[in-house]
């Protein structure tokens, strides 16, 4: 009995004691190595410390970047506020500018100065829009009208030149502020532009398996865009004729004199003037009357003088 109780205790035992062992030399080795991090911790510090610091990485470099930008964008604006603050604008203003003239020049020569301002205009920077000339006639006096188109930079000539010719009544200039027309304008036909290169892209491309269906969608779409952007370019046309040159408008009118009550104005003279108007008016009145009231002479007036006649004989042959 106590030898089975020996021989069962002695595996045991030797368990046990090879356990023992193994946590010791687990202990020994994590003691081993923390000394050796300590140790080789302590002979890295200083050497990192006299070396200079490694190099900048991509993540490191756009959290500079990032942290740089707020700096950035404080010294644009401080320097936007200095421009505008000494005057400087960086948006460009377009301007319609129309001038409206008057001028008169003596009846005779109211065609003479008409056609040398117009001829005045083909040696310029202008564009002749539109031009009238109405002679003077016994029923209505004349007039002329002249509308362009002219450079800033040749309407001091135009206006020089006018000057020499005719005398100016009146003279009024207004001007319209194009400049958010302008900007919405160009702003649509860069969308539009960029748009219809995409889908020229898309067209283009061979590697997407697309159907027909989509091809002709695509299609439609950039003919659509096309169109759209046709009518903006041309709407930029117009624009840029209105803010690039000037609009002159000059109407010529003749010259007529003033003359004092006194002076202008004659009965008799009046009268023989228009002695001819008042015969050839009583005369057209008569032939009117005899044309209106000979059919009734002949229906009417002849039958009853006959009847009136008869009676009248009959009359006077009963009192015989």
């Amino acid at each position: 009995m106590s030898r089975r109780t020996l021989s069962m205790s002695t595996p045991r035992a030797a368990v046990r004691h090879r356990a023992g062992a193994v946590l010791l030399a687990l202990a020994a080795a994590l003691s081993l190595a923390g000394c050796g991090r300590e140790r080789s911790a302590e002979s890295v510090a200083p050497a990192s410390a006299s070396m200079p610091a490694p190099p900048m990485g991509y993540g490191d470099a756009m959290k500079a970047q990032r942290a740089s930008a707020p700096q950035a964008e404080i010294a644009a604006s401080q320097s936007d506020e200095a421009r505008g603050g000494s005057g400087e604008t960086a948006l460009q203003r377009f301007l319609a500018v129309r001038q409206d003239l008057n001028v008169e020049v003596p009846a005779e020569q109211l065609a003479d100065a008409w056609g040398k301002v117009r001829d005045l205009c083909g040696t310029l920077k202008c564009e002749l829009l539109s031009s009238s000339l109405l002679r003077e006639t016994p029923q209505q006096p004349g007039n002329a009208l002249l509308e362009m188109r002219v450079e800033p930079a040749d309407v001091d000539k135009l206006l020089g030149g006018l000057a020499g010719v005719a005398n100016v009544v009146s003279h009024t200039t207004t001007s319209e502020d194009k400049t958010s027309e302008v900007i919405d304008v160009e702003a649509r036909i860069k969308n539009r532009t960029e748009f219809r290169d995409s889908l020229r892209v898309m067209l283009r491309d061979t590697v997407t398996k697309r159907t027909m269906a989509d091809l002709l969608a695509i299609q439609r779409t950039l003919s659509d865009t096309q169109a759209e952007l046709d009518a903006i370019a041309t709407q930029r046309k117009v624009l840029a004729q209105q803010t690039s040159k000037q609009h002159i408008q000059i109407q010529f009118t003749p010259k007529r004199a003033l003359v004092s009550g006194s002076d202008g104005y004659s009965p008799m003279a009046h009268a023989l003037r228009n002695a001819g108007d008042v015969l050839a008016e009583s005369v057209g009145a008569l032939i009117t009357f005899v044309a209106a009231a000979l059919p009734w002479l002949l229906l009417v007036v002849l039958p009853v003088g006959w009847l009136v006649r008869v009676l009248w004989r009959r009359r006077r042959a009963k009192v015989a």
